[in-house]
């Protein structure tokens, strides 16, 4: 392992670390590893275990998970700039969710229709960009992406103006700006078995990344069957990204800024990008998340950190834009 994804792996532990011991109920290293040994007071098991081990679980899971997805999407379309939602998953869950809080769904219905409008989104993106011939594949795909994305936007926008503005319109807001408040270690399999599926298919296709990030005639020139590959890659990608997405709603930038940072500490193959990604993404996300629920006497939801943090990267990225990416 080299230096950098030890960085990564010493973030995602002090990460977990401050996770457990940071909060509204102060928990001593002394009290954590009583409570992790069963020795301690049942109210101090009751906060680590079913409290802040099921939050700190889904925050690992949803930070790699967009992180890897974010990497695998920058390298196939060659972007820098390029997120996990380019392709419409984060606009089709939110608008599945939203739709499942519009006709009062319980909060397994409210996932299950988040997920599945990630995967359809993504999927009616597909099938626009297979049916245009011409013109550059991934250059098709991106502008389905954004067009898709845009309807989809429209439609959110009309749920929100049917929505009971006293009931229904505050949970949508705050599902949309993002949170891990509800999770639960009941919900962990909904959001675990998705994620464990795409982001093995992801790992085990990292090799193959790196000849898909080099130009499509070249790549088929390696023997590369680009079209298959692609459709494995944007598939599991989607999928990490959807239930991602149903879990913890709309959580923006960690999928464009986390790859750019592990990028930083291990370059660009993909070897190693996406599993420092993984480490990074996870342990970022729960610094962010205990942040969240610890410096103000409300919880403050994560898309709104996840900006105030992101957008100043974004800046300097721009600003090295014309340098060219590596």
């Amino acid at each position: 392992m080299r230096s950098g994804a030890w960085w990564a792996l010493l973030v995602l532990l002090a990460g977990v670390l401050v996770a457990f011991t940071v909060g509204r109920t102060p928990v001593s290293l002394a009290d954590l590893w009583a409570a992790l040994t069963g020795s301690g007071s049942e109210s101090l098991r009751t906060v680590v275990w079913q409290i802040r081990a099921p939050r700190i679980v889904a925050a690992v899971v949803v930070g790699a998970a967009l992180s890897v997805a974010g990497a695998a999407f920058q390298g196939l379309f060659r972007n820098p700039l390029v997120s996990p939602d380019i392709l419409g998953a984060s606009a089709g869950a939110a608008l599945g969710a939203l739709l499942g809080i519009f006709f009062s769904l319980g909060l397994a219905g409210i996932q299950f229709a988040a997920f599945a409008g990630g995967l359809v989104a993504v999927a009616l993106v597909y099938a626009t960009g297979s049916a245009v011939r011409q013109g550059d594949p991934i250059l098709v795909l991106l502008l389905a992406g954004i067009v898709i994305g845009s309807l989809l936007g429209a439609g959110i926008g009309l749920v929100k103006t049917l929505a009971d503005p006293y009931n229904q319109l505050p949970a949508m807001t705050f599902w949309l700006l993002g949170s891990l408040a509800g999770a639960h270690a009941d919900d962990l399999p909904a959001l675990l078995v998705p994620v464990a599926l795409g982001l093995g298919v992801l790992l085990l296709l990292r090799w193959r990344l790196d000849v898909m990030s080099l130009p499509e005639e070249e790549a088929r020139a390696l023997g590369a069957r680009t079209t298959l590959l692609r459709v494995g890659i944007v598939a599991a990608a989607t999928l990490v990204t959807a239930a991602s997405v149903a879990a913890a709603g709309i959580v923006g930038w960690v999928g464009l800024v986390v790859p750019h940072l592990a990028r930083f500490l291990v370059g660009p193959s993909f070897v190693r990008l996406l599993p420092t990604a993984a480490l990074l993404g996870g342990g970022l996300l729960l610094f962010i998340d205990t942040l969240a629920r610890s410096v103000a006497a409300v919880e403050i939801p994560l898309g709104i950190l996840t900006a105030l943090i992101g957008s100043p990267f974004f800046i300097a990225l721009l600003g090295r834009a014309q340098k060219g990416w590596q």
